[in-house]
């Protein structure tokens, strides 16, 4: 290593190993792939790797070489091409993936739905291997319940929850609207919820295993090594990662898994949101080529609006999105809306008089519990326990300026206000007396505004 060469970041702080990097990013708005590689440079036909001891050079290397991350959100910086190039072409298969309709969105879900559960089978034996991997299966499957006095905890599971069933983002009920008439749907809600959570169950033995590897590496607990967000996917993974033998192999598998379940669910997302939109206005854009541009243009604007987190300042625009836009407050205000609707407005006893004629049978009263009482309390309690303990966005070692908080909640609000201002539109064109409004016709303006903010909400989470 005594005639390894310096490259230009690596000059200004790693003065104490004699390493020569070379990197390789990818990001759909914060996903990112890096390899680190240590060349011998005396022979670089037989390059060899080199285990990095200290693990303070790959966070380096991502938030100054691959990020460019500037001071703060005040400081955007530039454009970074090599992160705006991977975010166009996380688009352009998007689009080509759903341009056609679902069902040419479903051949395509056969494999980025389903190949990652090899990817992670084959992550999975690998990890259990590992030295070390016991204890971080044991950080794992044994909870800290003192955690549970903490409001953010709770925002987070709730936000997860959402996100990997599909909740108050509409992609499974406009997914589900092609099924046929008579499909079982309790048995399918059933079947994805536990495909759901078996998966993230199983995905967790996986990260866990591999930080076990990497405490024991560093001579650590295992709390200081586990980091959520995407701290964990570019900062503490591939850390570890490097640590094996066939660093290359290892990361590349580890990260095409990545951008295959991001794409995946960029694909259902984009999917449910155009259902809604078209069935909206079926007569104007099922016409000739008119889906297919209205798709482009959307695809176009949200790639616009997607530059603004791959500048040097973007990590931050991200968390702003991230944590305003379409999680937390805004999923359980807009979940809260959904089941008042169906359960108070349209009436709980005409929807299993619906679910009757489907199914053949009415579904069991646990259903109508959940429906109508269950579901209801626990998005108005999550919510208000979470605001009365309620902490802005941040970043480790770095405060968010009140401006960008103002910003932030200003996103969340509009998808949020979509409910009472489109409520109130719709009172003001619809005909009849106050009272006829308010008691006749109640039902339909509220059910009208959730759908609405349930479009609004899914932009946001596209963009």
């Amino acid at each position: 290593m005594s005639n390894t060469h310096y490259n230009s970041f690596s000059q200004d702080w790693c003065l104490t190993e004699c390493i020569f990097f070379k990197v390789i990013a990818a990001a759909n708005r914060a996903l990112a792939a890096v390899s680190v590689y240590f060349l011998n440079s005396q022979n670089k036909r037989s390059t060899k790797y080199y285990v990095v001891k200290n693990s303070k050079y790959v966070p380096l290397l991502f938030r100054r070489k691959v990020l460019q991350l500037s001071p703060g959100i005040d400081y955007p910086g530039n454009v970074k091409w090599e992160l705006a190039l991977a975010l166009l072409a996380a688009w352009v298969l998007c689009y080509f993936a759903i341009f056609k309709g679902c069902k040419w969105t479903g051949k395509v879900l056969y494999f980025t739905a389903l190949f990652p559960y090899l990817l992670l089978t084959i992550l999975l034996i690998r990890g259990l291997t590992l030295p070390g991997a016991a204890e971080g299966l044991k950080f794992y499957l044994y909870p800290d319940f003192s955690k549970l006095g903490n409001s953010k905890i709770w925002i987070d599971a709730v936000t997860q929850i959402f996100f990997t069933y599909g909740l108050a983002l509409g992609a499974i009920v406009a997914l589900g609207s092609y099924n046929k008439y008579h499909n079982s749907i309790v048995k399918q809600a059933s079947f994805i919820c536990i495909l759901d959570s078996s998966t993230s169950f199983f995905a967790g033995f996986i990260v866990f295993s591999f930080i076990g590897f990497m405490a024991k590496e560093q001579g650590q607990p295992v709390s200081k090594v586990a980091e959520s967000g995407p701290g964990l996917l570019f900062r503490v993974y591939p850390s570890g990662l490097l640590q094996l033998q066939g660093t290359a192999f290892w990361s590349a598998l580890f990260f095409f898994t990545i951008i295959l379940i991001g794409i995946d669910s960029q694909f259902c997302t984009m999917e449910g949101f155009f259902t809604a939109i078209i069935d909206e206005w079926p007569m104007f854009l099922r016409k000739k080529y008119r889906r297919e541009i209205f798709i482009l243009i959307i695809c176009i604007i949200s790639y616009l609006i997607g530059l603004s987190t791959v500048t040097e300042g973007g990590l931050y625009v991200f968390q702003v999105f991230d944590y305003y836009g379409a999680s937390g407050w805004v999923l359980l205000w807009l979940l809260f809306f959904e089941c008042i609707a169906i359960s108070w407005c349209y009436g709980l006893d005409k929807w299993f008089e619906n679910l009757k004629d489907m199914l053949g049978y009415y579904p069991s009263a646990w259903w109508r519990f959940c429906w109508k009482y269950a579901c209801p309390a626990v998005c108005f309690g999550v919510t208000i326990f979470t605001l009365v303990q309620y902490k802005g966005a941040t970043l480790p070692n770095y405060t968010f300026p009140v401006w960008a908080d103002v910003v932030g909640w200003l996103i969340a609000m509009s998808s949020m206000l979509w409910v009472p201002g489109y409520a109130i539109y719709l009172y003001c064109v619809t005909p009849g007396t106050v009272k006829e409004v308010c008691t006749v016709h109640f039902r339909h303006i509220l059910a009208g505004a959730v759908v609405c903010s349930l479009a609004v909400v899914r932009t946001t989470k596209l963009t």
